[in-house]
């Protein structure tokens, strides 16, 4: 049990996905301007990073890195069939925003589909197959790093509404600010790395 909660922890704050690792830069950046569409992007990452990281565990342990078929030749596999099974995954969200909340459907607009190439989502499958997590484990990790890029974006997205009232300089104003608010995140969250 502390094995798996020191894996959450490091997950989700010391070594966050988007302010540590710099994975899935391209939502957090576009999709933070509302805290409810962040919200919502957050929300559908840890849904899609939490199943995918089960079905990938799965798929690795009696198919691709099994030893018993081919050898456990079929490693190489491993990329072309997570975004594939991370494609799938995104296609049923997609569906079911559009049916169910039609508004954060419209609001995530472009960045949902984005969620099948973002390398967060691969990323996360690809560290438990390398640091040879059990499926359980993987979910665990899995599941703990969405929760780390839902934090992120939330956070940024809320300082990016109080932004809007400030005073920017005009060399500042719109990505740059952005990007500077960003660096001083990540180097906030440098501060969990004495955690573990």
């Amino acid at each position: 049990m502390k094995e798996l909660l020191l894996i959450a922890v490091g997950s989700a704050l010391v070594n966050n996905v988007v302010l540590s690792q710099f994975l899935g830069i391209c939502p957090f950046l576009g999709v933070s301007k509302n805290v409810k569409t962040a919200a919502g992007m957050g929300g559908a990452v840890v849904f899609v990073i939490t199943i995918a990281s089960f079905v990938t565990g799965l798929i690795y342990k009696f198919i691709l890195g099994n030893k018993n078929i081919m050898d456990g030749k079929l490693e190489y596999l491993n990329t072309i069939v997570f975004i594939l099974v991370i494609a799938a995954l995104v296609q049923f969200v997609e569906m079911f925003l559009k049916k169910a909340m039609p508004p954060l459907y419209n609001a995530l607009g472009v960045y949902l589909p984005l969620i099948t190439t973002n390398c967060a989502v691969l990323g996360v499958a690809l560290t438990n197959v390398q640091d040879g997590y059990n499926i359980f484990t993987g979910v665990i990790n899995g599941f703990a790093t969405a929760v780390g890029f839902l934090i992120a974006i939330v956070l940024m997205a809320g300082i990016r509404e109080k932004i809007e009232y400030n005073d920017i300089s005009e060399s500042f104003q719109g990505t740059p600010i952005v990007l500077v608010t960003a660096g001083l995140m990540a180097i906030a969250f440098f501060g969990f790395s004495g955690l573990i």
